[in-house]
């Protein structure tokens, strides 16, 4: 699916289910990683994960378009727009909107690339970046670290 069928296909489900037309741009944005789906206040574009469309099928891009419709119509019109809002949970459960997106299937990295244990007590130390074992010690027994 390209930008230009999700915006036809988001200006669809807006007549249909919210009768009302939808006059800004909805596109793919690659960059989201945790949301389904992201309603811009300032600027009232819809950006949509990709991978609502390749890792789920259709039904759940619906779900999440409908999400970001409900907080498009309702901020345009000066209403309740936040999750919070109770607005915005009446107007998502009666046009059948998700409340959460899935999580991605795939996840890009792991969050942890260097693992250290303790060679005293074998506490482990979980790092995203590389420390300098000869100037740090366990935090705990103040044994020696090592690289796993």
């Amino acid at each position: 699916m390209t930008d230009l069928e999700l915006q036809q296909l988001v200006a669809t489900i807006s007549m249909r289910d919210f009768h009302r037309p939808f006059r800004h741009r909805a596109y793919f944005n690659a960059r989201l990683r945790t949301t389904g789906g992201r309603y811009q206040l300032a600027s009232h574009d819809i950006d949509i994960n990709p991978k609502m469309l390749t890792d789920f099928d259709e039904a759940t891009l619906i779900g999440v378009i409908k999400h970001e419709l409900c907080h498009y119509h309702l901020h345009l019109t000066k209403r309740g727009y936040r999750h919070r809002d109770v607005e915005f949970k009446r107007l998502l459960a009666q046009v059948g909107g998700s409340r959460y997106a899935p999580a991605p299937k795939h996840p890009a990295t792991s969050a942890y690339r260097y693992i250290y244990e303790c060679q005293q007590c074998g506490q482990r130390y979980y790092r995203k970046r590389r420390m300098d074992t000869q100037r740090y010690s366990c935090g705990r027994c103040r044994g020696p670290i090592k690289l796993v």
